[in-house]
């Protein structure tokens, strides 16, 4: 039934774009060409700047105009199907690279190598690039990207006198399941150091593994993928899941909840922390009660330090876009440095250009954007990049193991046995 609404709601969508072929987007009478840009921004500050962007653009280009197209994360991959299909695919289109692959290897996006001017190619760092890259071409370009950080109450940590981490000296996985005991216990009956809230288990866990050094993922000299769940894959689901069923350190009862879920317990004192996606920080300091003392905290680090996962939102273009060359000159104004720090402060996230992240007013102590910048270096492409099947591994495979596992229902070894065998066959249908 949710599959069936997606694609309902996707048709709709692609309706809204329907009689906007290639084959019928030439200039108009007065030469002006017109680009559609579908933008998936869903919070009012970030909707406002990216159409401040677009109109400011269209003032200054006036024979090449942009008309903006709202789009929504819930159903992007399924509408996008449908109007590739059609042949009715935005020009520009904002996505994240975890949804890239199968669009990349199926000719719908364009190859930007090429195209992108040297200003841009200068001021991401490969390490982003290297999350759109497919093959040796180029499909998108990354610009927003988001760590997972823990949203702490500063109050609780000081009254346990525990040691406070920072990114240069960061928890060890170990240490952080030590301190959650200890937090728990001054904490007192009925409250936890940790929510962990895991309705969508598989990206989180994927992505922290990396600081272990867990990848899942292997590529052989064949190009092709297989799971190997090793010492390092284990690492982050052990300690979610000996928090939760042995130290009783966090709560079972957040597993099946959204980040959003677990917040009226942070600010009412049940949790001491939060482990959540870094754009949270609106959220909070919107909704947190007045003198509320929150923090924000890296990581926990293993083997491979502060490294962690990411899926940067994205911008690429059609390869039936008979605009290529100006959608890029748009991409490259839209991601002008002082046009990225507005973007960045829109969803509050990192920005990923090296020019935007000396901004000042992204280093600030505040609202914990100075521990944010601090992760930017690390942070590398999610593990499943370039893995064909991932959607379906993640929602048949990896999701109902690790909610299980995570639960207790299952060990480590039925958990390693269901990610590597059945995860291996899905994947092997979509690599012959």
């Amino acid at each position: 039934m949710r599959r069936y609404r997606a694609l309902v709601a996707a048709a709709a969508t692609a309706l809204l774009l329907a009689g906007c072929s290639a084959a019928d987007r030439g200039p108009d009478e007065n030469g002006v060409i017109t680009l559609r840009f579908q933008s998936l921004a869903w919070q009012k500050e970030s909707v406002d700047i990216n159409k401040k962007l677009v109109a400011e653009w269209n003032e200054a280009h006036p024979k090449v105009q942009i008309k903006y197209v709202q789009g929504s994360w819930d159903n992007v991959h399924d509408q996008l199907l449908t109007s590739f299909e059609g042949g009715e695919a935005p020009d520009i289109i904002h996505d994240a690279t975890d949804d890239l692959a199968d669009f990349a290897h199926g000719g719908d996006l364009a190859d930007l190598t090429e195209l992108l001017p040297p200003r841009l190619k200068a001021d991401i760092p490969q390490r982003s690039w290297a999350t759109t890259t497919f093959g040796k071409k180029v499909y998108g370009v990354p610009f927003l990207q988001e760590p997972r950080v823990l949203i702490a109450n500063e109050k609780l940590l000081k009254t346990s006198g525990v040691r406070v981490p920072t990114p240069d000296a960061p928890w060890t996985w170990q240490e952080f399941r030590q301190v959650s005991k200890k937090l728990t216990a001054d904490m007192g009956k009925g409250r936890y150091a940790v929510a962990w809230p895991l309705k969508e288990p598989v990206s989180a866990t994927l992505n922290l593994s990396l600081s272990a050094g867990g990848e899942l993922f292997r590529k052989g000299d064949d190009g092709k993928f297989t799971i190997r769940f090793t010492e390092g894959d284990g690492t982050v689901p052990a300690t979610v899941h000996d928090q939760v069923n042995t130290d009783g350190s966090a709560s079972s009862a957040t597993l099946g909840m959204g980040g959003s879920d677990t917040l009226p317990g942070f600010f009412g004192g049940k949790y001491a922390m939060v482990p959540l996606g870094f754009s949270y920080r609106q959220q909070i300091n919107e909704q947190a009660p007045e003198g509320f003392p929150w923090t924000v905290l890296p990581a926990p680090a293993g083997s491979g330090g502060l490294t962690q996962g990411v899926s940067p939102q994205t911008l690429s273009v059609a390869e039936d876009s008979p605009y290529k060359k100006e959608a890029v000159e748009f991409i490259d104004f839209f991601l002008r440095p002082q046009n990225m720090v507005r973007l960045a402060k829109g969803d509050w996230m990192l920005p990923t250009g090296s020019e935007a992240l000396k901004d000042p007013s992204l280093r600030t102590p505040k609202d914990g954007w100075a521990t944010g910048t601090a992760l930017a270096e690390h942070l590398r492409a999610a593990p499943a990049q370039e893995v064909r099947g991932y959607p379906e591994w993640k929602d048949k495979v990896a999701t109902p193991a690790y909610q299980e596992y995570y639960s207790g229902a299952i060990d480590a070894r039925e958990l390693r046995q269901r990610l590597e065998k059945d995860g291996n066959l899905v994947l092997a249908r979509y690599q012959r």
